[in-house]
């Protein structure tokens, strides 16, 4: 009985968060202008298009200098995404740049980590799906610490975020991506209650 009660209370407790992260979802979209910032970031992935078109918009209204595209197909060519984003080509082939080596959310937080250092920024835009955006704020924090995130979420046709449930996919999606949150933000939680590397190197004989 016990050990039913526990797995019970374990239950409620994933459910409870499951309907606070959705929730917190819905709240991303439609989502304001954000501030100026040094750079604005796309990162790539289901509901592209949304995304890349979010990013220019960020670009064309002069709130950002330059727009990396991050975790793109090793396949597309720089036309192929020039296409995809509409963008006009004096402002695409300036102040473009693309990303091809990300596979995941942890390859764009690291891609993205080199191109702020390369080009010395301080402050960026971050535009990715709105179910995809606490988990690359997670990612990309731990990536750029010292740097200025701040969180521009495109709403995506792959899952409506209030309505979450009503679909199978939308639920699939919702649950899976929470699920992968929760692994980053206990990943993230131990490796900051762990020894610092300054701490280590202060031990050592």
């Amino acid at each position: 009985m016990r050990t039913l009660a526990a797995l019970l209370v374990i239950g409620l407790i994933w459910v409870s968060g499951l309907m606070a992260f959705a929730d917190r979802i819905s709240r991303l979209t439609p989502a304001p202008l954000p501030q100026a910032a040094e750079g604005v970031v796309v990162l790539t992935g289901a509901g592209s298009n949304a995304r890349l078109d979010t990013g220019m918009a960020v670009l064309e209204a002069g709130l950002a200098k330059r727009l990396l595209v991050s975790g793109v197909n090793r396949e597309a060519s720089r036309e192929d995404i020039r296409l995809v984003s509409k963008a006009a080509k004096r402002l695409y082939d300036c102040c473009v740049d693309l990303g091809f080596t990300a596979a995941n959310t942890l390859g764009n937080a690291r891609e993205t980590a080199e191109w702020a250092r390369a080009m010395r920024f301080r402050s960026l835009i971050i535009v990715t799906a709105d179910y995809h955006m606490p988990r690359a704020m997670l990612e990309l924090k731990s990536a750029l610490p010292g740097v200025s995130l701040q969180p521009y979420a495109a709403a995506t046709p792959v899952v409506e975020a209030r309505r979450w449930w009503r679909t199978r996919s939308g639920a699939r999606l919702m649950i899976w991506e929470y699920s992968k949150y929760m692994t980053v933000l206990g990943r993230e939680t131990v490796r900051r209650l762990g020894p610092r590397a300054d701490d280590t190197r202060k031990d050592a004989p």
